[in-house]
C-alpha cells in the first residue's frame, strides 16, 4: 500500500478504545488519523469535538466496545451522532470487538437479548455500516438492518501456527459451539479436530465433561473466539495434557482477559497463548506466554475495498 493514499474522502477516526490499532489501519491504508478529541465533564458524561471538517467524506471509526464497555459504547454512539450532525456522507463502525455479543438469545426466562440492543442503538444514532471481526454469534449479523462485513482471524491465526511447523496437530474446539471455527483452522492446517464435551452450570464456570477426538501423543491448538476468565480454555488445556497431548497452545481473537484470566494462563498447561489486538491488552496482561498478532492490515483493507466498492469476500481466504 502506498503511503499516501489520495482519496482524502476517506477519513478514519479513533476513540478510546485502541488508538494504537486505529493508527495501524490508518497506516495500513497509506493516512493519518482524523483530528478529534474525546473528553469527559466533571460528571463523567462524553464531550467529543471533531476537529476538522469532514462533511461529504466516508469516514471509518475505529472503536472495540471493550471495557470499560458501556462508556466506549457511548463515546461511539455520540461520535456517530456528531459524524451525522456535522454532514459526513456515510458514517462506518469499525468495531473489531463488538461487546454485549454473548447476549444473543434467551437463554432463560426474563433475559434480555442485549446483543440486538446494541445493533439497535447504532443503527438508531445513524450509522450506515458495520465492519467487525469474529462475531461471538454469526447470527448477530441479522440483528442490523444495515449492511455488515463480518471478518475472520482464522487465516491469520492459522498462518501463524503454520510458520511454527508444529507436528502432530489437532485442533480442538473448547466447546460444541466453536467446531465450525476448529473445522476452519483444521483445514487450514491440514489436521483432524477435537471437542471438549463441558457442561457450563452458571456463566464463566466450566466444567470438562469429556474429549471427543484423538489426542494421544498430538499438539493440541485450542481455538475460541473469547476469552474472558479463561476458566474453560485453562481447563480445557489441563484436560488435555491429563489425557495425553504432548503440549497445548491456544489463540482467540478477542482476549477479554478479565478477572484471574492472566494467573490462570500463567499456570495453566498452555504453552503459548496467540491472541489478536483487537482489544488492547494493558501492560500487565503482556505475559511471556501471550503473543499478540495484529488485525490492522485486514481491518485496512476491507477499509479500502469498502470505500472502493470492490469486494470484500476476498479477505475470508
Amino acid at each position: 500500500m502506498s503511503s499516501n493514499y489520495s482519496d482524502s474522502s476517506l477519513k478514519v477516526l479513533s476513540l478510546n478504545s485502541n488508538r494504537k490499532l486505529a493508527e495501524d489501519i490508518a497506516a495500513h491504508i497509506g493516512t493519518t488519523l482524523g483530528e478529534c478529541t474525546v473528553s469527559r465533564f466533571s460528571d463523567g458524561e462524553v464531550q467529543i469535538n471533531i476537529e476538522e471538517s469532514i462533511r461529504g467524506c466516508d469516514v471509518y471509526v475505529v472503536q472495540s466496545t471493550s471495557a470499560p464497555v458501556n462508556q466506549h459504547l457511548m463515546e461511539l454512539l455520540i461520535m456517530i451522532d456528531a459524524l451525522k450532525r456535522a454532514s459526513a456522507k456515510s458514517i462506518n463502525i469499525v468495531m473489531p470487538y463488538y461487546g454485549y455479543a454473548r447476549q444473543d438469545r434467551k437463554a432463560r426466562s426474563r433475559e434480555p437479548i442485549a446483543a440486538k440492543l446494541v445493533a439497535d442503538l447504532i443503527e438508531t444514532a445513524g450509522a450506515n455500516r458495520v465492519i467487525t471481526l469474529d462475531l461471538h454469534a454469526p447470527q448477530i449479523q441479522g440483528f442490523f438492518n444495515l449492511p455488515i462485513d463480518h471478518l475472520q482471524a482464522v487465516p491469520i491465526l492459522s498462518s501463524y501456527f503454520e510458520e511454527k511447523k508444529l507436528d502432530d496437530l489437532i485442533i480442538v474446539s473448547p466447546d460444541h459451539g466453536g467446531v465450525t471455527r476448529a473445522r476452519k483452522m483444521a483445514d487450514r492446517l491440514k489436521a483432524p479436530i477435537g471437542i471438549i464435551d463441558k457442561r457450563r452450570p452458571r456463566p464463566n464456570v466450566a466444567e470438562v465433561m469429556n474429549i471427543i477426538g484423538n489426542i494421544e501423543g498430538k499438539t493440541a491448538i485450542l481455538i475460541d473466539d473469547i476469552i474472558d476468565t479463561a476458566g474453560t480454555i485453562t481447563l480445557a488445556a489441563n484436560a488435555l495434557i491429563e489425557n495425553g497431548a504432548k503440549e497445548v497452545y491456544a489463540c482467540c481473537t478477542h482476549p477479554v482477559l478479565s478477572g484471574p484470566a492472566i494467573e490462570r494462563i500463567e499456570n495453566s498447561k498452555i504453552k503459548e497463548l496467540v491472541v489478536t489486538d483487537s482489544i488492547v491488552l494493558p501492560e500487565e496482561k503482556n505475559i511471556e506466554k501471550v503473543t499478540t498478532l495484529s488485525v490492522a492490515p485486514l481491518l485496512g483493507e476491507a477499509i479500502i475495498r469498502v470505500h472502493e466498492l470492490q469486494s470484500v469476500s476476498i479477505l475470508f481466504e
